[in-house]
């Protein structure tokens, strides 16, 4: 790791801010620095006679070196300067443009029907020239005529072999040096090749050799592919920007030229209008009061918080408002409106496929409830407030606030997150140590099949270190840069560089959460520029520093490195080097700021074929899902358990605590406002209570006489705990004290130590019920000193079976206190009235 040995100073957090605030241009404004070359209405090749034409294009480098094949283009090109001259136009240009043949489905269908005349049969038949297409290609390669971007990308015959003929006829070193550099770089055949196409026809619609593309030009020709993909449904590969990075890899498009062609898609920030006009409301004077207060708010905020503002007043208050109560369009809401709405805005309903496949409204409560009824409160309040200030613009809607402070208390609700986040963080903190193990694992594994992949030949067979036997695919193409293996008796393909890509980024995306606890957007904004060194004064010591750059909080901060941290990010950047001395710089797109930044050094990125690429957050989201999967781990609830990236700050922030940390200190490494925030992360585990109490007990013990604390023999432990399982009788637990003897010998329905269970109240009842059948058999038999005893235990009996029924009766009455209603207590304070007794 390399950087900078001096003491780094940390800008002033205004200054990252403004920095981080720095206006970025949108795609228009981009291409409005980089417009496309306008479509020229004449040159000097296409303003020559039928006679100049076709000395030029009949020989070098126009002919071919087969006489079929010569023959064909020639009456091809006869055919075509033939049909174009049967329309108007000053040029050769003018006539194509004249013709409509850019509009029409096939022009070879015209110029078969002019060239066969009405008498001839295969005018009549439908059946096309055949030598029509290569003589319009000779032309256009000789920049006689120049079609139309769009209908060089529909009409396929007129793009079969462009790119071919204008490296023979227009520019062979340029279309050789950019063969070569698909073939460096690995790229397909099928991707290079369009990738020519591409260049071959911006060429042929601009006209000049490939040293006068500009950026422009390659803008124009991607939006057009675009297009006609959404009509007609093109593959994917359609509107590859490949052809761009050849380009700009070449040097053609100048040192001004972006990076990356995506920038130009960038639509940036959608304004406040914008962001309130997506929820279609209705009263255009409450529109204008939202729009209006979205501008005031927007300078103290950022772009991701102006826009949940906007979900929150624009979707889920008053567009919910005007759903439920059409035509309203007034702030001041009545009470019965107000509570309907707070109602809703408490709830979720989704809609969800049941068993049968029935659909299933299913009404869940709302998490971020409290957060609508705050935003709409401090709307309100605002309102209120800035009525004093701009009483023309305001103060009409100054009105009731229709949410009470009371409805905006989030102490419950921040208990309840808190509780569980705490039961998450324990849940995923055991699993963590796994989680780090299968990773490695699985980085070793997929490197070591890489490498024997590679060692083999196509359609060899290789052993892996696990002892698996695969066989390396034999590809059509082998310029992919990409390895695949298949196993001997299935057949199943395996891509083993993607399997290798996807272990890399597992393990180095786990290694840097789990040692500095970064947000998800600060990961993915890592650079080589993030590497820096302290000097430490005193001992000259160099102490390695992570310098996270302003995210959420537009502040940054600084972590040390550890040892383990230093090898995984060593690892990384040696591998996006890839034997080369700099970092390469590669164009990253802020989701929450909506665009792109400047090139950087990302340490997160990878190559791909001719341009170094982000690995996205969706990958890494991908990534974790599977080995997640892979490791086979469940939650409490037995699914499957899933880790989100704010886990591992909350398992950094919990575990750096706990292993004694300072917690201000942790607020800033975690890069926290507020230390309640960072105390907030941290879970609580039962063994802080356990340990704490503990040690309790061991001070207090301390002040106690040490023989009263003596460890128990083993015969005493045993008696004790021989004694407290003796206590359960059938009927309940007896409460005698302990090492005291049974003063009833045993007879539990006189003892009034018994502390009967309703649960065996039935088993009482038929005691009692036995008690009365044997009374009345002594006294049949005149045994009356046997009927006494027993109605003593009869009388015991009865007691316990009512002290059973006050327990349960307890159990299942709730408990009045006695407090006073409100209205007895405000007509009490409101009378003044002294308490005499009445006459």
């Amino acid at each position: 790791m390399t950087g900078s040995t001096n003491q780094t100073i940390i800008p002033e957090e205004t200054a990252a801010a403004a920095a981080k605030a720095a206006a970025k241009p949108t795609g228009a404004q981009l291409l409005a620095a980089f417009p496309p070359r306008p479509p020229a209405t004449s040159w000097p090749a296409t303003e020559a006679s039928r006679a100049e034409v076709l000395a030029r294009v009949l020989a070098v480098p126009f002919t071919l070196d087969n006489r079929l094949s010569q023959q064909t283009r020639r009456t091809g090109v006869l055919a075509v300067l033939s049909w174009l001259q049967t329309h108007p136009g000053d040029s050769w240009q003018q006539r194509w443009q004249a013709s409509g043949a850019e509009t029409h489905p096939d022009w070879r269908d015209m110029a078969t029907v002019t060239a066969a005349g009405p008498s001839r049969p295969q005018a009549a038949s439908g059946r096309q020239l055949p030598h029509l297409s290569p003589g319009l290609l000779v032309l256009i390669c000789a920049d006689v005529i120049r079609p139309g971007l769009g209908w060089l990308l529909r009409f396929a015959p007129a793009r079969r072999n462009l790119a071919t003929e204008m490296a023979r006829t227009r520019d062979s070193s340029a279309f050789a040096e950019l063969a070569e550099s698909c073939t460096r770089a690995q790229v397909g055949l099928q991707s290079g090749q369009l990738a020519l196409t591409r260049i071959a026809m911006i060429m042929a619609a601009k006209g000049g050799p490939v040293s006068e593309v500009r950026v422009g030009d390659c803008v124009q020709m991607l939006e057009a592919a675009a297009g006609l993909r959404a009509a007609s449904g093109l593959e994917a590969h359609a509107t590859s920007p490949l052809f761009y990075q050849l380009l700009h890899a070449h040097g053609v498009l100048g040192e001004d030229a972006p990076a990356a062609i995506e920038v130009f898609s960038g639509r940036g920030q959608p304004s406040c209008e914008q962001l309130i006009d997506r929820y279609r409301i209705a009263c255009r004077p409450v529109r204008d009061v939202l729009v209006d207060y979205l501008r005031e708010r927007q300078p103290a905020v950022d772009f991701s918080s102006l826009q949940r503002m906007a979900y929150l007043l624009g979707k889920l208050f008053w567009a919910d408002l005007e759903a439920h109560h059409p035509g309203i369009d007034s702030l001041k809401l009545s009470r019965d409106i107000a509570a309907a709405w707070k109602q809703r805005v408490m709830t979720r309903t989704r809609t969800t496929a049941g068993p049968g496949g029935e659909q299933i409204t299913l009404t869940t409560p709302r998490l971020d409830g409290r957060s609508v009824l705050s935003a709409v409160r401090a709307f309100y309040l605002d309102i209120a407030e800035w009525a004093d200030e701009d009483p023309a613009r305001w103060g009409p809607w100054a009105v009731r606030c229709p949410v009470a402070a009371s409805d905006v208390s989030h102490k419950k609700d921040r208990s309840r997150r808190k509780s569980r986040m705490d039961q998450r963080t324990r849940e995923r903190m055991p699993v963590l140590p796994a989680l780090v193990s299968w990773v490695e694992a699985e980085r070793a594994r997929t490197t070591e099949l890489l490498a024997a992949t590679q060692a083999a030949a196509p359609g060899e067979l290789f052993t892996t270190s696990t002892g698996q036997t695969l066989r390396r695919a034999a590809m059509r193409t082998e310029s992919t840069g990409r390895v695949w293996a298949e196993h001997p008796d299935t057949g199943q393909r395996l891509d083993v560089t993607f399997e290798e890509h996807r272990g890399f980024w597992t393990w180095a995306m786990v290694e840097v959460l789990r040692h500095t606890g970064l947000r998800i957007e600060e990961l993915t904004e890592l650079s080589h520029h993030s590497l820096i060194q302290y000097r430490i004064p005193g001992t000259g010591e160099l102490i390695p520093l992570l310098q996270i750059a302003p995210s959420k909080t537009d502040a940054e901060r600084l972590l040390v490195i550890s040892p383990e941290l230093a090898d995984a990010l060593s690892a990384i950047v040696t591998r996006i080097r890839a034997g080369q001395q700099p970092v390469p710089l590669v164009v990253s797109y802020d989701k929450n700021e909506r665009v792109y930044n400047p090139p950087m050094p990302l340490l997160f990125q990878w190559r791909r074929r001719l341009e170094n690429r982000t690995v996205s957050e969706g990958a890494l989201r991908s990534y974790l899902d599977h080995a997640l999967s892979a490791l086979g781990v469940k939650d409490a609830a037995g699914h499957p358990m899933r880790y989100t990236f704010h886990d591992f700050r909350r398992l950094f922030i919990t575990d750096a605590i706990m292993h004694g940390m300072p917690p201000h200190i942790a607020q800033l490494v975690a890069g926290h406002r507020d230390i309640n925030t960072t105390m907030g992360y941290k879970a609580v585990y039962p063994e802080e209570v356990i340990n704490t109490h503990r040690s309790f007990l061991a001070r207090r013990r301390a002040t106690r006489p040490n023989e009263e604390y003596r460890t128990p023999t083993d015969e005493e432990w045993d008696q004790f705990i021989g004694h407290f399982e003796h206590r359960k009788v059938s009927l309940g637990d007896c409460g005698r004290s302990y090492d005291t003897p049974c003063i009833h010998e045993h007879s539990c329905l006189r003892c009034p130590l018994l502390r009967p269970d309703p649960d065996a109240r039935q088993r009482l009842a038929q005691i009692r019920d036995n008690l009365i059948a044997r009374i009345a058999e002594a006294e049949a038999n005149r045994w009356l000193g046997e009927a006494e005893g027993l109605k003593v235990s009869l009388a015991g009996a009865r007691a316990k079976l009512a002290q059973m029924d006050q327990i349960s009766a307890r159990r299942q009455q709730a408990v009045q206190l006695g407090i006073p209603t409100f209205t007895d207590a405000a007509g009490r304070a409101s009378t003044g009235r002294p308490n005499n007794p009445p006459c």
